[in-house]
């Protein structure tokens, strides 16, 4: 259960910095840093949770299952 929750925080976290960091290519317009920032730590979380996820696989905490069943 805790790992679901870890994986639904990090999937709201990354969408709401992919939001962010189109909100702030809108408005900025170019003048600020705050777009690639944004995008930075989109990237940063979207390869954490690849890797935590890997490790849970490979600790046996999560259980990957085939397509199907």
């Amino acid at each position: 259960m805790l790992g679901t929750v870890l994986i639904v925080v990090f999937f709201i976290a990354i969408v709401y910095n992919l939001g962010a960091g189109l909100y702030f290519m809108i408005t900025d317009k170019g003048g600020t840093d705050r777009t690639l920032k944004a995008l930075t730590r989109r990237i940063a979380l979207s390869v954490l949770l690849i890797a935590l996820v890997m490790l849970g696989i490979w600790t046996g905490i999560i259980r990957p299952h085939g397509v199907g069943g």
